[in-house]
């Protein structure tokens, strides 16, 4: 009797363990990775619907997570407009993705989506990516966070500088040099960055 509840206790002690140890659900896209579900069709803040293999350029596709109130993203706006003109420049197409699912009722509703984007004068595509089914397959977690491929696939991902706070004191810039490094066909220096910001906002957290 005794014996049996000792390995009745340890039983529970592992299933605790076990719960707290959740799998990853979204592993990282490693650097090379192609681009995720391009045939995913998202609505653009214009009304039309379009898909990343839509939007790629000749010489690859910036997609930025991003959404309307997180303070970082309001920190990093007059950044992600810049990178955005530096990627047309080089040939680089160019999509913003609201993967906010759980404040659809709220800041980040596809009104207040619209709303953002005329205020931005945004002259890209802004997206509303349902049930944040881009972000899951990005393994995207936080706004802003952003992934960069070439024809062939992803070579960057993470901040767009060292300084999310304020752009003055940014030393190293992560994203502009990898779309230089893009549109001149050369290799990316550094390839991965750690993002900071707010979570991206999905329905099961």
């Amino acid at each position: 009797m005794k014996r049996s509840i000792q390995l009745l206790s340890i039983n529970l002690v592992l299933i605790l363990i076990g719960m707290s140890f959740k799998p990853d659900r979204h592993p990282e896209l490693e650097i090379g990775a192609p681009i995720p579900q391009t045939d995913y069709k998202m609505m653009d803040v214009n009304g039309k619907f379009v898909s990343l293999a839509e939007i790629k350029g000749v010489n690859g596709l910036l997609v930025i997570f991003a959404g309307n109130t997180c303070p970082y993203v309001k920190l990093s706006e007059e950044r992600i407009k810049e990178m955005a003109l530096l990627a047309k420049t080089n040939k680089i197409g160019v999509i913003i993705v609201n993967s906010n699912e759980a404040q659809r009722d709220a800041d980040d509703s596809y009104d207040e989506m619209k709303k953002y984007a005329q205020l931005q004068a945004y002259d890209f595509n802004y997206v509303l990516d349902k049930n944040s089914q881009l972000a899951d397959a990005f393994s995207a977690s936080h706004t802003p966070e952003c992934f960069l491929f070439d024809s062939k696939g992803l070579v960057y991902r993470g901040a767009i500088d060292d300084n999310v706070k304020d752009i003055n004191d940014a030393k190293e810039h992560y994203l502009k040099d990898a779309l230089i490094a893009v549109g001149k066909n050369n290799p990316v220096k550094i390839n991965s960055t750690k993002s900071i910001g707010c979570s991206i906002k999905r329905l099961d957290d």
